[in-house]
């Protein structure tokens, strides 16, 4: 049985792996990735719009990685849409780069789930096999860090690289192009960059749990035997 200082240090380290399996969870079913806002160029131009008119022809943009909102402003009052990525978006998006960030996060939730259960079990027993023991739990944690960094690395080439939130805002829109004119990460986003950060600190505590601690040294008083001693 570990002593009651590792014990200590492995619960919290299966606590900090639970905490990322939620963060990621949180942050797949929130669709709060990206906002941007989006000008109606084809309602601009019909009207030739003035700098202080452009405020009617500028509508907002929500969406995560399966679904999402828009609210189109073409100079006739707000409306406002609903969109879902799967089944029919993602025919106009880069479907392999999409699957591969939901597949990177799915994957990270496992790994994280592997880690907090292999943390439970060095609270309890010494485990055999060093996959299992304090190494093992850094391997799951690293792994499981590596691919929310994956992720979020592949969602930002998404938004950059392949313009995502343009393809977004024009999705089945055949008379009205639309024009992004501002981006911003949100919370989902960053909830799932900070769920990497329970797996670095897991190495933390791993490494302190494998301090040596000074065992308590016993005094030995010394007997003497004396010759009465052994007569009776």
């Amino acid at each position: 049985m570990p002593g009651c200082f590792k014990k200590t240090w492995f619960a919290l380290a299966s606590f900090l792996s639970f905490v990322s399996f939620v963060l990621i969870v949180t942050a797949v079913a929130i669709p709060h990735w990206m906002s941007g806002k989006i000008l109606c160029k084809t309602g601009v131009d019909l009207v030739n719009a003035t700098d202080p008119e452009l405020v009617k022809f500028i509508g907002e943009l929500y969406y995560g990685l399966f679904r999402g909102w828009k609210v189109r402003q073409c100079g006739l009052g707000g409306r406002r849409s609903t969109f879902t990525v799967f089944p029919h978006m993602v025919k106009s998006l880069n479907s392999v780069l999409h699957v591969m960030i939901l597949l990177f996060l799915f994957v990270a939730m496992a790994l994280a789930l592997v880690s907090m259960g292999f943390g439970i079990l060095n609270t309890v027993r010494v485990p055999y096999l060093a996959v299992n023991g304090p190494g093992g739990i850094c391997l799951w944690n690293v792994l499981s860090g590596s691919f929310v960094a994956l992720a979020v690395t592949s969602f930002v080439a998404a938004v950059k690289f392949h313009h995502l939130t343009d393809r977004i805002a024009n999705f089945q829109e055949n008379v009205f192009q639309f024009v992004v004119v501002e981006e911003r990460y949100e919370e989902s986003f960053w909830i799932c960059v900070a769920s990497a950060t329970p797996h670095a600190a897991n190495l933390l505590v791993i490494a302190i749990s494998q301090i040596p601690l000074p065992e308590p040294k016993t005094k030995i008083e010394e007997v003497h035997v004396t010759a009465e001693d052994i007569m009776y």
